[in-house]
This record gives structure tokens, sequence and C-alpha cells, in this order.
């Protein structure tokens, strides 16, 4: 499978190309929006400050490619800022979103005892039927790492993929048509995280 891996200018780059190299997948960076040619995915990674990663976007004109690409229900996976930026506005320096879905991502709010940024590994918990991204994964229990200060709450009920607890249950991940998004790092994930874009190659190649 050919994916494209959108560049935002920050953060995990280059072990989000390494993940997928390692399961199969051939990868090309994304830069600016002229450099999206023909693909079977579009992939987009993202570690840090959502103020630049909207910045970015926008200069590049990769906001309006992923706004069309998933319009068209063309294969995605996002993961981490990739799943925030599709909302319509984050509290994280009041920046609006790309306003793909309904919702807004906020800061946690913790006890004392919940230290931020969520850092670290956590089970996560699965909605609905058996999905064939979790072939070989548990759907509730699997543990996955985390790296973020911030969540997205919506009010879709079924946007959202799966859930998890820290402190209090928040969206870790949403689907819809052939959109994923993940908050958790499946590249960071060790051999789950490989299994599941493994499982979304997989899909892909049934899907294409």
């Amino acid at each position: 499978m050919n994916l494209s891996v959108i560049n935002p200018g920050m953060g995990n780059l280059r072990s989000v190309c390494n993940a997928w190299q390692q399961v199969g997948a051939n990868v090309h960076i994304v830069a600016h929006a002229a450099e999206l040619g023909p693909t079977d995915a579009l992939i987009f990674p993202g570690q840090g400050a959502i103020v630049d990663c909207m910045h970015a976007l926008r200069e590049t004109g990769l906001d309006e490619v992923i706004r069309n690409w998933i319009k068209d229900d063309k294969p995605f996976f996002g993961i981490c800022l990739g799943l925030q930026a599709l909302f319509e506005f984050s509290a994280e320096g009041d920046t609006p979103g790309l306003g793909i879905f309904t919702g807004t991502v906020e800061r946690f709010q913790l006890e004392a005892d919940f230290k931020i940024p969520h850092m670290g590994w956590n089970a996560v918990t699965f909605r609905g039927k058996h999905d064939s991204l979790l072939d070989g994964l548990q759907a509730a229990g699997e543990q996955f790492y985390f790296v973020h200060s911030y969540h997205v709450v919506t009010p879709d009920p079924d946007l959202i993929w799966c859930e998890t607890d820290y402190g209090y249950p928040f969206v870790s991940g949403i689907r819809r048509g052939n959109c994923f998004a993940t908050q958790f790092h499946p590249e960071k994930s060790q051999a789950k995280g490989l299994q599941m874009y493994r499982n979304f190659l997989q899909w892909l190649s049934l899907h294409k």
C-alpha cells in the first residue's frame, strides 16, 4: 500500500513513517498540497501545539486537502494532533480547527492525583461490533501509549470509536466511514500499535 504522510512541521514524523514502513507500507511525505499525488491513504500525524499545526496546514494548503479527502470518504488515519485538528475548536490557544467533525478539544480537568500531560500506557475500550482494525487485539483493555494534555469532546456518540479513562472517560479514537483517528500513538505502542497499522493496511487492500 502507498501512504501519503502529512508533514505538519512538528513532532514525531520520522517515528510514524518508520512504523508504517516496518509493517510493509510505501511512505511518501507531503509538506504542501501540490506534493500530493496518487495514494491509497492519507496519514496525518502530529505531536506538539495545535496553534502551530493549524498555521502550517493553512500556509501549505493541506487544510483543504484534508477537508476534501475526508468529505470524499477516502481512507484516512489521524494520530494525536491528527485527531484533534479535525474538530471545530481547541481550547489550546483558542484555535479554530478544520471543522470536519462537531466538537471541541478541551484541556483535562483533573484531581491533583492525576498529572498533566497524560503520558504513558493506558487501556483503550473500543465500541460496537468487532472491527477488522482490531484483529489480534482486545476490544477492551488493550494498552496503548498516550502523550497529551487535551482531549476531544463531541456531542456525536456515533463518531466515537474508542474511549479511555484518565480521571474520567474521554474520547481516545473516532471513526466515520473510512476515516480513523486516535489520540494514542500506535507508533509508540510497540507490537500492539504495529498490529493496528498492519490491520489498517490489510483493510486498505480489501477496499481498493
